[in-house]
């Protein structure tokens, strides 16, 4: 559903002859030593992105693909579901405001931990649940969420991957903040939106000028 919109976007930046410009460029300057990065996978980055946006401590969100073998990957090969990739969004967060544990809980309470391969209304490999760790206490972290879900909650039903971030390939310049600059595209308007809304109603005490 939203690769279908998105080719209909493809071709008006090709048309007024869009160029990349690298996402990064948003990352505060001021003090980005105190920053960290971590990454998740949770369906359409447009949503995720979005919804971690919205977390206080979270300085930016970048759409990306990781978790596959294909070098260098694009929007139109990942969508074959054939890359190995997934659409993830590097987290880039302040540890003095807000944790990874706490990252975790957004990443698991935002999201349908139990669906294979997608999120309402996108399936397929790329859109699969992934929490990726850079090192064996944020892995361990992870471990202990999915086991207090799956006991709580979700009677062992938990499919996201636990996988260790190898490499993250920035998503093409179009895709980023995609949520906030096309509020009135309708997948934005009928899934995106409904998504974040349903988060902020969920976690409001996470939330930015709260």
């Amino acid at each position: 559903m939203k690769y279908t919109y998105t080719l209909l976007i493809i071709g008006i930046l090709l048309l007024f002859g869009f160029s990349k410009k690298n996402a990064t460029r948003n990352l505060t300057k001021k003090n980005p030593q105190e920053l960290k990065v971590t990454y998740f996978a949770s369906g359409c980055f447009w949503c995720v992105e979005a919804i971690f946006e919205s977390v206080n401590g979270v300085e930016e969100a970048i759409s990306g693909y990781a978790g596959g073998f294909t070098k260098n990957p694009t929007y139109s090969s990942i969508g074959t579901g054939k890359t190995g990739h997934a659409e993830t969004v590097a987290v880039y967060y302040n540890p003095t405001k807000v944790s990874f544990k706490t990252l975790v809980e957004v990443f698991f309470g935002s999201h349908n931990p139990t669906t294979k391969n997608g999120q309402h209304p996108d399936y397929g490999s790329q859109y699969r649940s992934i929490a990726f760790y850079s090192n064996t206490k944020e892995k361990q972290i992870i471990e202990k969420r999915i086991k207090a879900l799956n006991q709580t909650k979700y009677k062992g039903a938990i499919v996201t991957e636990v996988t260790k971030m190898v490499q993250f390939y920035e998503a093409e310049a179009y895709h980023q903040n995609f949520e906030r600059l096309h509020p009135n595209h309708p997948y934005v308007k009928s899934v995106s939106i409904p998504r974040l809304n349903r988060f902020k109603k969920k976690f409001p005490k996470l939330l930015k000028n709260n």
